[in-house]
Order: C-alpha cells, then sequence, then structure tokens
C-alpha cells in the first residue's frame, strides 16, 4: 500500500502573475510620467522601461550562457566551443613539431571542454568537481592528456593518442 501524496504547493508568485504585477507598474510609472512632464517623458520611460524588462528577461531566461560570471555559476562549461572549421586548423597546428605551445594553449583546453560536456550530459560527471569518477569513465591510458589538475605528460600530443581521445569521446 502506497502512502497518500502531499499536496501540491504552489510558488507564491506564477510567471504570469509577476510579469502582470510588472506591466501594471510599468503603466503606472508611464501614467506619472505622462502627467508630470508630458508625452516625451512618458516615451522615454516607456522605451526605458522595455529595454529593462527585456534584459531582465533574457537574464532569467538563462541567455547569457557565457555571461562572463555575472550570474551564479550553473553551466558546466565555460567557454563556446570553436566552429567546426577551426577544429582542422587546431589539430594540424597542434600536431606538428613546434605545436606544444599551441597543444598546451588550444587543443588541450578544447579536449577537456568537450570530455567535460560528453561526461556531464551522457553521465551525469562533473569533470572538475569528480575527476576520480571522469578518469574510471575515460580510461587511466587517455586520462593524462585532459586531467585539469596535471600538465600533460608530453609537450605534443602523438596523433595515435589523439584519435584515442577521440574514439572515447564518441563512444561515452
Amino acid at each position: 500500500m502506497t502512502s497518500p501524496r502531499p499536496p501540491r504547493q504552489s510558488a507564491p508568485w506564477s510567471v504570469r502573475r509577476s510579469v502582470g504585477v510588472l506591466a501594471g507598474v510599468a503603466a503606472a510609472a508611464a501614467a506619472v510620467l505622462y502627467l508630470a512632464d508630458g508625452l516625451a517623458a512618458a516615451g522615454a520611460g516607456l522605451a526605458l522601461i522595455a529595454v529593462t524588462g527585456l534584459a531582465a528577461a533574457r537574464y532569467a531566461a538563462g541567455g547569457g550562457a557565457q555571461d562572463g560570471g555575472y550570474r551564479k555559476t550553473v553551466r558546466l562549461l565555460g567557454t563556446r566551443a570553436p566552429a567546426l572549421g577551426e577544429w582542422q586548423r587546431i589539430v594540424e597546428r597542434s600536431l606538428t613539431d613546434d605545436g606544444d605551445v599551441y597543444f598546451a594553449t588550444t587543443l588541450r583546453p578544447q579536449l577537456q571542454r568537450l570530455f567535460a560536456a560528453r561526461l556531464a550530459e551522457r553521465r551525469g560527471v562533473e569533470l572538475r568537481r569528480s575527476p576520480q569518477r571522469a578518469r574510471g569513465l575515460v580510461g587511466p591510458e587517455l586520462w593524462p592528456w585532459i586531467d585539469p589538475a596535471v600538465p600533460p605528460p608530453g609537450p605534443v600530443i602523438p596523433e595515435a593518442v589523439l584519435r584515442a581521445l577521440l574514439d572515447r569521446l564518441e563512444t561515452l
């Protein structure tokens, strides 16, 4: 026998009610501006209210996934993904003999980002917060190449290791 469910509690303010109250306050503010200073002041006030409302709506909806850290950190990814056209150049430059700096500054962070996204999306594991679980999923032979806590095992990533990393990324 199952226990009865507790009654569902609704939030004290729904989005619809909040928007209605804010629209009423905006209309009242525009009316006060119109009565105090005329049509020009009311128009400027409405424009300011509209811009502020749109900015607040974008912020509340999470439109700033890459917002520079102004919001509480709820996103797992810190950078935007490079376009697909950039990947060929990134890999080519990293595999050259003088690609050590490029590997350390560009390819490795992008690989870490891809693994962080895949682990979070498919396995519910955060790369930086649960490194032991991530290591187990990635594999001990490949983990040193993407481990964010330590430098990579070599200055340049061998092509075979890069292929293995990408194959593992696909299987996760």
